[in-house]
């Protein structure tokens, strides 16, 4: 995420209300995977079977994830990295590889609750079928390419106005509800009722506190720009907490509110089992007494959906970029992530019907959970690092704060992952598939007591972080000498800057070869036979380009080819032995470039020479 690094300017706010709102920003973007429709299906879900019970999970999940999120700012501000890249720097590559592995399938989780959420949104709005409804969600990569390509306050100010609608709509839902305020209260005082309360208490932690998060607010906050003195960092991380105070307490409001709401509206009226968000839709107008109830609970959906599906796509983005160093198109990154999460959507749809959505939601963020240990645990043994923190390295109580965040994080992890187990057992009989299951096991936690001690046996190793594949410059640079250069032509304006340009890299001894390709239908379809006008007035053109040189004292070829140009010239220039091609550009743009099509790209690819462009 280099295009945004330093690209909103803190150095000239003045006073401390300019330059609070010069660092909010990034912690708002992160407070929407906190409100995401996955939160709504386990608050849904904890509401109506358990009342306010469950309302403690949510204030430590939010305590939890103020912590875990300000470790995650102090790493990005001090040191520079986000989590993937501290990891990369820090993990051999097989660690690296099956962190990178984790953070995928908790990218993949995550989206896959925002595409759920966004197809049910649009069903009870407008009565559009789940199936075309997750088809949709593919649009929402438009969104974001527009939005990255409007700077980072722009996106910023979208995701707030998101939020913004979320907020407002639940604010209303309450003020119908009327919840029980003794009720809200004794829901603040600990207590776990039974393993289905476990399953949805851990649910909810996964749905808040997001691994993809911690990952993807260590990379935003490097989009501010600070003075990167001891007092510029300290006074960077006091805004960022402040940033993550604020918008993280108000992900808590809106996810104590669907909470609250299920509990005082389904759970009061007797109905457990509402954990369904289109039921939750459909019983809010009679339970309330508004019509307008359940639109406002669609339109928050969609605006959840939307506004978490953009933040996904940064994170999955960060990661690739982290561990793996690989950087591609974040259309194409968007693509790939949400086949891998509508594939399975759309199957629980075929199979099990629409009625299985809601359970599908509640279990990408069981998985969301699950994977919570691989990202925190690095995290607390990078910033706890005396030697790369230096003077910023977390206190020891924040240390013992962390690691016992660590542990709830992990024990509740192993007590689900038990009863999941047990339960699965007892249906499966298959020998082979329980030796898989146990080797997949041994395997996780095998990774899991690695990254927990290893650090302290033998300390974090500081390798060379290169973002690049090679980075290093040498020194004495010999100039290439080139003895056969092509010169690709197409009779137009632009000729004579080509031409002088290839005439300027060669020496006496070079031999130039001028090349036209004809593309005519003759051309095309009878290639060298192919006698018509175009073909033989093309050909009287280059031998005059060419008599000119000569008559200059260059050593000139010439080479007429047919139809496609992305595959003549590769031809040609091989069969030439071209230490160089210059070619000028055809000036197309988005539309142009569609209608017309592209060479320059198509041609550079299957080319191992230089490819030089001459510009309009």
């Amino acid at each position: 995420m280099e295009e945004v690094h330093s690209s909103v300017d803190t150095l000239k706010k003045k006073g401390f209300f300019r330059k609070l709102l010069a660092f909010m920003g990034p912690a708002y973007l992160i407070s929407v995977g906190y409100m995401d429709p996955g939160n709504w299906a386990t608050d849904l879900a904890g509401g109506s079977q358990f009342g306010y019970t469950l309302i403690w999970v949510l204030l430590m999940s939010n305590i939890m994830a103020l912590l875990l999120q300000s470790l995650s700012v102090r790493l990005g501000v001090v040191r520079g990295l986000d989590l993937a890249q501290a990891c990369r720097e820090s993990y051999p590559k097989p660690v690296n590889l099956a962190l990178y592995v984790l953070a995928e399938i908790a990218i993949i989780a995550t989206d896959l609750a925002e595409v759920i959420g966004m197809a049910i949104g649009l069903n009870l709005l407008f009565g559009l079928p789940m199936i075309w409804g997750i088809l949709i969600t593919f649009l929402d990569t438009f969104v974001l390419l527009f939005l990255i390509n409007k700077g980072m306050r722009k996106m910023e100010a979208f995701i707030l106005s998101l939020v913004f609608i979320i907020g407002l709509a639940f604010l209303f839902e309450m003020f119908l509800a009327q919840p029980d305020a003794i009720g809200i209260l004794k829901g603040f005082i600990p207590k776990i009722p039974n393993s289905n309360a476990l399953y949805i208490a851990l649910g909810i932690i996964g749905a808040t506190v997001m691994p993809h998060n911690l990952y993807l607010h260590s990379s935003l906050v490097q989009s501010r720009k600070f003075d990167w003195s001891t007092k510029g960092i300290k006074e960077a991380l006091k805004y960022n907490f402040i940033d993550s105070a604020i918008a993280l307490n108000l992900a808590f409001f809106v996810n104590a509110a669907i909470l609250i709401l299920a509990a005082a509206t389904f759970y009061k009226a007797g109905m457990f089992d509402v954990a369904e968000i289109q039921d939750a839709y459909k019983l809010l107008e009679p339970l309330l007494g508004s019509n307008l109830a359940p639109i406002l609970f669609a339109i928050a959906l969609i605006a959840a959906g939307q506004s978490s599906t953009i933040t996904g796509t940064l994170a999955g983005q960060i990661i690739m970029e982290g561990f793996v160093n690989l950087r591609i198109q974040p259309w194409v990154r968007r693509m790939i992530t949400r086949s891998f999460a509508i594939v399975p959507a759309i199957f629980v749809i075929l199979i099990f019907g629409e009625s299985y959505t809601g359970k599908l939601l509640v279990f990408s963020q069981v998985v969301l959970s699950l994977q919570l240990g691989f990202a925190v645990i690095p995290l607390i043994h990078f910033v706890s690092h005396k030697k790369t923190m230096k003077a910023f390295v977390i206190s020891k109580t924040t240390q013992i704060f962390a690691w016992i965040i660590a542990l709830v994080i992990i024990v509740l992890n192993a007590l689900l992952v038990i009863n999941e187990l047990q339960n699965w057992f007892t249906i499966i009989h298959s020998p082979l598939l329980i030796i898989l299951i146990v080797l997949v096991l041994i395997t996780v936690l095998t990774l899991l007591f690695y990254i927990t001690f290893m650090p302290w046996i033998k300390g974090l190793k500081k390798q060379e972080l290169k973002v690049h594949a090679k980075d290093d410059i040498e020194t004495d640079f010999v100039a290439p000498v080139y003895k056969n250069i092509m010169i690709a032509l197409d009779f137009s304006s632009i000729d004579n800057e080509v031409l002088r340009h290839a005439l300027a890299l060669g020496k006496p001894e070079t031999e130039y070869l001028l090349t036209h390709i004809v593309e005519s239908i003759p051309a095309i379809y009878h290639h060298k036979e192919s006698r018509d006008f175009e073909t033989i007035r093309d050909k009287e053109v280059l031998e005059r380009y060419a008599d000119r040189l000569r008559g200059l004292g260059y050593k000139v070829q010439t080479q007429i080819g047919y139809g496609s140009p992305k595959i003549s010239l590769p031809e040609i220039a091989q069969k030439f032995e071209a230490d160089v091609l210059v070619l000028g550009s055809h000036g197309h743009k988005l539309l142009k470039d569609i209608l017309f099509g592209t060479t320059i790209n198509s041609v550079r690819h299957q080319l191992h020479i230089p490819v030089f462009v001459i510009r309009k």
